[in-house]
């Protein structure tokens, strides 16, 4: 049977255009809704923009709805005087102030408003709380740690008490203990959270925590360094052997260069190895130590004094085992180093060279009796006593005997300042420079540096003499011969029934036969009167001054014939008549 393609009349065909046709409307629809949120949405975010959550507050201050920057300011405003407001720390029951700046404390305006929510952003979230938020935030406190150790520092300076460490001293043989003791203070963080924490409070006050502060060292440090080091150091002496020679140290002699230092919680032995060299050089000096040859008077002739071989060795050595060597048991106590023979720099045959073998000069002064005057001229005449001068090299009368102080074993006594009398250490030394320079005047040597008196003393030579003050003016003069020069000085001292006197001489090989001459005095000036009424001033009947020329001859001993001639000119000042007066308010 042949098949149909007709249709069923009852089945209807879709219509294709129709169904595209619905679909659009849909889309549409669907379109229409999205663009109606999105700008809902935006709409949203237009209005809260960058403003902080409606309701919100920090610290109290209302900062809601506001723009970063006017919440920021709005923020600023309302903090200002708690900001700046002082906070009571109280310290086991002591109180003191301080200022939010003293405690580095300060608060970030910007950042506490960030915080609060206060940005712009397209999150659901973020639009959520600005419609929905609302909460008391707390601000953004900084905190300036440098400021807040130094606070804390000066707290625990002024309300806590420290630690005492513990110690041991090593002082001239002996061992000294200091007793540890536990002290009080903060502590340290809590400290500073407290603080931060009543920065801004309507009542700002911190109690800061007081606890045990225990020293780094304690008494079982204590106890380990005196049995380990410091009792043996001390026990008895330490032997160094250099060769066949034994150098014996005394605890008094090395415990000036031994000390115990706290190191990580424990006392350590130290060694000052530049004391310990001054030590060993001292214990040298007189036991194996070279020494040079020298000239001295012996029975009042010149003789060549022998130098004296010594050791050598090196003090490195010694350093590296001194702490062990001390700290060791009896019978090991120790110390072979080696050493090698030292010659002395200056030997017999270069003190024989010099040729000190006559007197060339002597001088003699006298000075009335004060007991000032024998002190610092006895001293004086001490230290330059047995000075031996090379050829070539200068004297300074300062630098041999040193600054007048009491150390040096000088006392008070008159000197020249600004034209009067004054008193000050040292005073009467100038009588010896004036006796030095006249011996050296008739020994012939070349004169470097004097200074006369500012005004004439009659006891002096005129124009032939000089003074000395330590700092400022100096009696100096050159060994300019071939040969060497001993000075020789000595003092008899004054009685209350008699003057003293200061004699110096020079012994070389004579090359000179001195003469001197002594000018008339002139250009002659008047002194005038001064009226003091300080504590320390001293009458004084004046004279004038006027001005003097000396001069130097040089013969060939033996010889009539002048070699050369020099001539020194003095200007002596007015001695001021000076008339004292009581201070202002006294009698």
């Amino acid at each position: 049977m042949p098949q149909s393609n007709a249709t069923p009349p009852d089945v209807a065909e879709a219509d294709p255009t129709a169904e595209k046709a619905g679909g659009r409307v849909v889309v549409l629809l669907l379109l229409g809704l999205v663009l109606l949120a999105g700008a809902g949405y935006a709409a949203a975010h237009q209005v809260a923009g960058d403003k902080v959550p409606r309701g919100t507050t920090v610290e109290g201050v209302e900062i809601g709805g506001r723009s970063q920057a006017d919440a920021a300011r709005a923020l600023e405003r309302g903090l200002a005087e708690r900001e700046r407001a002082p906070l009571t720390v109280v310290v086991d029951g002591q109180e003191r102030s301080v200022t939010p700046a003293e405690a580095g404390l300060s608060v970030d305006h910007e950042a506490s408003v960030a915080e609060a929510g206060g940005t712009d952003s397209w999150s659901p979230a973020r639009l959520w709380d600005y419609y929905t938020g609302g909460d008391d935030l707390d601000a953004v406190v900084q905190v300036d740690e440098t400021a807040m150790t130094t606070l804390l520092d000066s707290v625990q300076d002024e309300l806590g008490t420290p630690p005492r460490e513990g110690a041991v001293r090593l002082v001239d043989g002996e061992v000294r203990t200091r007793s540890p003791r536990i002290g009080e203070g903060i502590e340290r963080e809590q400290a500073r959270d407290a603080l931060v924490a009543a920065y801004l409070s309507e009542e700002p006050r911190a109690e800061l925590d007081v606890v045990d502060l225990e020293p780094e060292i304690d008494e079982a440090d204590v106890q380990e360094a005196l049995t380990s080091f410091a009792n043996p150091a001390v026990a008895e002496p330490v032997t160094l052997t250099l060769d066949d020679q034994v150098v014996t140290l005394a605890p008094a002699q090395y415990t000036r260069a031994l000390s115990l230092q706290p190191v990580d919680g424990a006392l350590e032995p130290t060694l000052d190895t530049e004391r310990l060299a001054e030590v060993v050089d001292d214990a040298l000096a007189g036991d194996g130590g070279p020494v040079d040859a020298t000239v001295a008077l012996v029975d009042g002739r010149p003789q060549v004094v022998p130098d004296k071989p010594g050791a050598s060795f090196d003090q490195a050595e010694i350093d590296a085992a001194f702490l062990d060597l001390v700290a060791a048991p009896s019978g090991q106590r120790n110390l072979a180093v080696t050493a090698t023979v030292a010659r002395a720099d200056f030997r017999t045959a270069d003190a024989e060279a010099l040729n000190i073998k006559e007197k060339v000069s002597s001088f003699t002064t006298y000075f009335p009796h004060a007991d000032y005057r024998n002190t610092n001229l006895g001293r004086a005449a001490e230290l330059i006593d047995g000075t031996v001068l090379k050829p070539g090299e200068t004297f300074s009368l300062n630098d041999t005997v040193g600054e007048r102080t009491r150390a040096n074993g000088f006392t008070e006594g008159f000197i020249i300042a600004n034209g009067i009398f004054k008193e000050d250490l040292g005073g009467g030394v100038s009588q010896m420079a004036t006796t030095v320079f006249n011996a050296m005047f008739f020994a012939g040597l070349e004169d470097v540096e004097h200074k006369p008196h500012s005004f004439y003393i009659d006891r002096y030579p005129v124009g032939r003499e000089a003074t000395v003050a330590w700092g400022a003016i100096d009696l100096r003069f050159r060994n300019d011969t071939d040969h060497g020069v001993l000075i020789d000085a000595k003092v008899s001292p004054s009685s209350p029934g008699g003057q003293g006197a200061v004699t110096v001489s020079m012994w070389s090989t004579k090359v000179w036969d001195i003469d001197s001459t002594t000018s008339p005095r002139y250009a002659f000036t008047q002194p005038e009167t001064r009226t003091l009424s300080t504590p320390d001033c001293y009458p004084n009947a004046g004279y004038g001054g006027f001005d003097v020329d000396v001069k130097r001859i040089f013969r060939r001993p033996g010889s009539a014939k002048v070699v050369k001639t020099e001539t020194f000119t003095t200007t002596y000042t007015p001695s001021d008549t000076v008339i004292c007066k009581p201070p202002a308010g006294q009698g």
